[in-house]
């Protein structure tokens, strides 16, 4: 899942962004002021915004108001320092999703962000099951009837893109910008290789990987082609 990461403070960035890579395999797009987060917003898709409110230049406060006013409904978990009950309150009326006050364990952060992204799918659950293939969060893993599924690490990265937005086309650049930023030999052709390998190791799963001319990859259960 890609995560925009609105903070001032390079050295807290630095640190959420490798956290929450190595916990939750987050792939972390960092923006050190509003304006920028902004310009990036009107381009590019995140699955949720980290947002601090102590931010230079156009504040926290401003950039959420700005945020919810353009009809942009992007998960927002806020990191304050200050946990008051007005604060919450102003703050969810501005539009936030939910609070972790500093300081912060990595754990709680990983975990609110995930419930915050299941949330804005509309399910209770996180969409990590299609069919007999499921994704086990914790392990890091794909099971298929009680077995693992034996993958890459890249075929492994490309197949939870695919799974987070089940029945939903992504396109090769939505997967590209969702997969680890450390692997520079990811390309766009390399995208179509893996799919190409990902489709023979989906063969007995009840899934497939549809291609949708113009619009990207889409898993599906077999049966709904």
């Amino acid at each position: 899942m890609r995560i925009l990461l609105v903070e001032d403070e390079s050295e807290l960035a630095h640190w959420l962004s490798r956290g929450l890579a190595r916990h939750g395999g987050f792939v972390v797009d960092w923006a050190d002021d509003g304006e920028l987060a902004e310009r990036r917003l009107a381009v590019e898709e995140f699955d949720a915004i980290v947002l601090d409110l102590g931010l230079p230049g156009m504040d926290g406060h401003t950039f959420l108001m700005r945020l919810r006013a353009r009809d942009d409904r992007t998960p927002v978990l806020v990191l304050t320092a200050r946990d008051s009950l007005a604060e919450r309150i102003d703050t969810l009326h501005e539009g936030a999703d939910d609070f972790v006050r500093k300081p912060f364990v990595i754990e709680e952060l990983e975990a609110r962000l995930m419930a915050l992204i299941r949330r804005s799918r509309g399910r209770g659950h996180p969409r990590l099951s299609l069919g007999a293939l499921t994704l086990d969060t914790g392990a890091q893993r794909f099971i298929v009837n009680g077995q693992n599924l034996s993958l890459s690490p890249r075929e492994f990265a490309v197949l939870k893109v695919l799974i987070q937005k089940s029945g939903e086309p992504v396109s090769k650049q939505q997967i590209l910008d969702r997969i680890s930023s450390d692997d520079k030999e990811i390309n766009l052709e390399a995208v179509e290789v893996l799919i190409h390998r990902l489709r023979k190791k989906l063969v007995n799963t009840g899934t497939q990987v549809e291609t949708l001319r113009g619009m990207g990859y889409c898993l599906e259960l077999a049966n709904a082609a």
